[in-house]
């Protein structure tokens, strides 16, 4: 019996495999500008790879490995292969992707380096399941350890399906806008706008006209006809901040508005109808405000379908390391920094402090240590004026210390991960004697891998 005739390999086979696997693949020249760029590339950094051949990577990848930590850069300059280095980079939409990177040189025919390839992994899912074993609940920028948290973030997913209208309450600076989006991405709405506005703001005709919008001539200089915020929200979602501060005039006109699905532009004589979510925010108690007659009981129950109360950040202290590090990694990001954390006594002072202005006062405490501090941990002295010498009630000391013990430790982790396990370049970049890095990493009983980032044997803590 004859044997069939193979099946003739085609000239471009190593092409059709780097398009076939779900790794992204992009090779570099020596000027570290993009040479090829694989499907899985393309659908990972959402970057087309017309776009992306012929730029510098750090261009295309923005990642904080690009820095000073460059797998590739290494590989180029050591001449030896690097595997599974962990990093994130940012995609197209701007979201932060973690992902591991090997590396390699890349070499002709003849063994004369070309320049070097890398290939990536996206780990959004298993990163996902990490902040769940961990505790951490994230949708979109809201993250947390608390529980009230969870519990408002569990059903978030139901609450935007359903489209009812969402009552929001917390006090100043606790993030109801941040929720109403979070609300609005999650529900069938999200390709359509998102508007908030603030209703504390504006007096009453104003408020009316931005809303609703004006034909020309209802009003001294209304030249011609302007559409108002619910026209432009058609088919999304509106936010209205601080409802518990419009008058009840407005609170009549707001109700019909609610109750028809339509409103009347100043001016005009014919209703305009409205395809808009409505969701309300107020840092007032309106169950309070119904009670002594400033706020409308049929408005009150129009809005209160679904309601989500945030509680303030002095009740959810366990949050404040996880908001650091969020708002940490999102400013070196903005701006082109590489902070990598508190040290325990700046972070004992923010976890002392009470936040009156909740989570907007916490980002702006890291954003002025940012100013002050340009690289390595953010100390006390980064901190504005009058956070020095706080202390923490005796009853929350064993509270903190676990805290502070399991914020240690991620940055410690996170700064050996950063530096391929080298014990003295993470001590360098934690500015730290190495030794105090050692006596760090056995108290607090972080695992490494036997082997160091200098050499084939670890030295002993």
């Amino acid at each position: 019996m004859k044997r069939p005739y193979p099946t003739p390999i085609p000239d471009n086979v190593t092409e059709i495999i780097l398009e076939s696997i779900s790794d992204g693949v992009f090779t570099v020249d020596h000027d570290w500008r993009i040479m090829s760029f694989n499907r899985a590339a393309e659908a990972i950094t959402g970057i087309p790879r017309e776009e992306a051949i012929g730029r510098h990577c750090w261009e295309v990848f923005r990642s904080n490995m690009c820095e000073d930590a460059c797998a590739l850069k290494r590989t180029m300059k050591e001449g030896s292969s690097l595997t599974n280095s962990t990093t994130y980079i940012i995609n197209s939409a701007k979201k932060r992707i973690p992902i591991t990177v090997s590396t390699a040189l890349l070499k002709g025919k003849n063994g004369e380096v070309l320049g070097g390839v890398e290939t990536f992994r996206d780990h959004s899912l298993v990163e996902a399941l990490r902040k769940r074993l961990d505790r951490r609940f994230q949708i979109g920028d809201i993250v947390s350890r608390n529980d009230a948290m969870h519990a408002i973030l569990t059903i978030l997913p139901l609450v935007a399906e359903s489209g009812s209208t969402v009552l929001l309450e917390g006090e100043t600076g606790t993030g109801k806008e941040l929720l109403a989006r979070a609300i609005h991405d999650a529900s069938a709405r999200r390709g359509k706008p998102f508007v908030a506005i603030n209703c504390s703001a504006l007096p009453d005709t104003l408020l009316e006209s931005e809303l609703f919008g004006y034909k020309a001539g209802a009003f001294t200089n209304a030249v011609k006809d302007k559409p108002g915020y619910f026209a432009f929200a058609e088919g999304g979602t509106i936010l209205l901040d601080e409802i518990g501060d419009t008058s009840a005039a407005f609170q009549v006109k707001l109700l019909r508005v609610l109750d028809a699905q339509a409103f009347v532009p100043l001016g005009a004589v014919k209703k305009v109808k409205s395809d808009v979510r409505v969701i309300a925010a107020t840092n007032k108690d309106l169950t309070a405000m119904v009670a002594t007659g400033k706020f409308r009981q049929d408005l009150f129950y129009r809005i209160n379908v679904v309601r989500m109360t945030l509680p303030p950040l002095r009740e959810r202290k366990e949050d404040i390391p996880l908001l650091v590090e969020h708002f940490i990694e999102k400013m070196n990001m903005l701006r082109g920094k590489t902070i990598t954390g508190l040290d325990a006594e700046a972070l004992q002072i923010l976890m002392c402090h009470d936040y009156p202005g909740n989570i907007r006062e916490l980002e702006n405490i890291i954003e002025h240590a940012f100013i002050l501090c340009s690289a390595g941990l953010i100390q006390a002295r980064h901190l504005p004026a009058g956070f020095a010498g706080r202390n923490l009630p005796f009853d929350e000391q064993d509270s903190l210390s676990h805290t502070l013990n399991t914020t240690e430790a991620i940055a410690i982790v996170n700064a050996l991960k950063r530096n391929h396990y080298n014990r003295l370049a993470a001590a360098r970049e934690l500015g730290m004697h190495k030794s105090t890095l050692f006596r760090k990493i056995k108290r607090l009983g972080i695992l490494l891998p036997e082997i160091d980032g200098r050499s084939k044997t670890p030295p002993g803590p």
